[in-house]
């Protein structure tokens, strides 16, 4: 694990911080599509991602699921940094969106070494501020874009964390996600086919560069 963890933050955390994590952290590789986190359960552990993406939602009173942003290499949590502190349950569901390792840090760690390491302190207030840019994406994105380039801004945000213009989803996942229906962006996706900005095939939408 050490040198995971060498690779992915020894140009952010001192040499005694990563064998520390090293020491009390948990190293996990997960499937795509494996749910890490649920809504209603009380979170003991923050993750640092090595490698992969995680997607992040939120489910409304109905069930209906939105994506709020995406996790990638390097990243952390800022829903679980709260929830952590605050010793609170979760609000945000989080999944694989692709094969992803990462490293599970205890929680009662993470107030010790706000104090003891000035990185991990940086690292968790970018942390914040990042995630908090994320948010501000999605609501801009819900109350100014229209369905169309919601869905445009979706498609082309997945391409450049999984680093491939083939999105493997569904009409209908893809319809969960941004909290519409099946039927409008069955629609919406031949528009943008006949724009010639996607291309439709049985199982995967290809983005047109």
């Amino acid at each position: 694990m050490i040198k995971e963890l060498k690779d992915n933050y020894q140009h952010i955390f001192e040499e005694a911080l990563l064998e520390e994590i090293n020491q009390v952290g948990t190293y996990k590789e997960i499937p795509e599509g494996f749910k890490l986190m649920e809504i209603g359960n009380y979170i003991k552990s923050m993750p640092l991602l090595v490698s992969g993406v995680v997607k992040i939602l939120r489910e409304d009173e109905n069930g209906d699921e939105l994506l709020l942003y995406f996790l990638e290499q390097g990243d952390t949590c800022a829903m679980t940094l709260t929830c952590c502190m605050g010793q609170t349950k979760s609000e945000i569901r989080a999944i694989s969106e692709t094969e992803t390792k990462l490293i599970m840090v205890p929680v009662h760690k993470m107030e010790e070494w706000m104090a003891k390491y000035h990185s991990w302190r940086k690292f968790i207030l970018h942390s914040y501020h990042e995630r908090l840019n994320d948010l501000f994406q999605t609501v801009d994105s819900i109350a100014f874009l229209k369905m169309d380039e919601r869905l445009l801004k979706y498609l082309k945000d997945k391409a450049r964390v999984t680093n491939d213009n083939t999105i493997n989803s569904t009409h209908q996942q893809i319809a969960y996600e941004l909290h519409t229906s099946r039927v409008v962006i069955s629609r919406l996706l031949k528009k943008l086919e006949n724009m010639g900005q996607v291309e439709l095939f049985r199982n995967y939408i290809k983005l047109i560069e």
